[in-house]
């Protein structure tokens, strides 16, 4: 077995790629630095990111892909299964070895497992675009906690961004401990030093919610609540179109 360390990025694999091909010898798995590998190693091998390296493998990618595949393959690095990393490699070497596109070639396994993990990571995305709900916490900050399936954040900060340019804000992504704050003019990313006495079941500590905050969500549940029409209710499509593990996270689903 052949293992190739490199420093989680993607940079980082796309530069596993090019010493791949340079000493050529391909990895079988790919690690991070530091991680623990199997115990029978045939050969191993560390990846030095550098931006000559990545820079040319991605310039060679954007020759033979259209901007979709291309959207594609972040998708893919911000799946972080536990085979997205080397189906990302393996897809991306098939690309540069072939002459021809190859991106539709749906009867290679990877080529399809591409496009079908890239569809969940988008769709997971579009969820959240739906289902981010913010409350004003003390200090007229909105903060929005989430925990998507995949990491995506980085896909949808700019939508909000862009809806809520005047508000001050964070989405934070409790299950991988970070989130972007907006202050009104830049973004950046951040990290709650206590994110556990911050968030309590999935919602903002009540000490840290504005005064009035209560009373605008009691207000959001009314509104939903009379805008249901009780002989419409069909929580098979409700389940269907609003999946309930986003359920903890909007307030018109709360029970009192």
């Amino acid at each position: 077995m052949n293992i190739f360390y490199f420093d989680h990025t993607l940079q980082g694999l796309l530069c596993a790629i090019f010493d791949a091909y340079k000493i050529k010898c391909f990895p079988d798995l790919l690690l991070a630095e530091g991680e623990i590998g199997p115990l029978i190693v045939d050969t191993t091998h560390t990846v030095e990111t550098m931006s000559y390296k990545y820079q040319r493998v991605s310039q060679a990618l954007k020759k033979k892909l259209s901007p979709f595949a291309l959207t594609q393959i972040r998708y893919i690095w911000h799946a972080e299964t536990p085979e997205s990393k080397m189906l990302l490699f393996r897809y991306l070497c098939k690309v540069l070895d072939s002459a021809k596109n190859i991106e539709k070639h749906y009867s290679d396994p990877d080529i399809l497992a591409v496009k079908k993990l890239a569809k969940k990571v988008s769709a997971e995305r579009h969820y959240l675009m739906m289902f981010v709900r913010f409350n004003k916490t003390a200090d007229d900050i909105y903060f929005a906690p989430v925990a998507p399936r995949y990491n995506v954040l980085p896909f949808i900060y700019r939508h909000f961004q862009q809806r809520f340019a005047d508000q001050k804000w964070i989405i934070y992504d409790e299950s991988r401990h970070y989130g972007y704050f907006f202050n009104g003019e830049t973004i950046e990313e951040m990290t709650l030093l206590d994110d556990k006495d911050f968030l309590i079941n999935n919602k903002i500590n009540a000490t840290y919610l504005a005064e009035d905050e209560p009373q605008f969500t009691a207000l959001w549940q009314k509104y939903i609540q009379a805008l249901t029409i009780r002989e419409r209710i069909n929580p098979k499509l409700q389940k269907r179109a609003m999946p309930t593990r986003f359920w903890k996270y909007l307030p018109e689903t709360w029970t009192k």
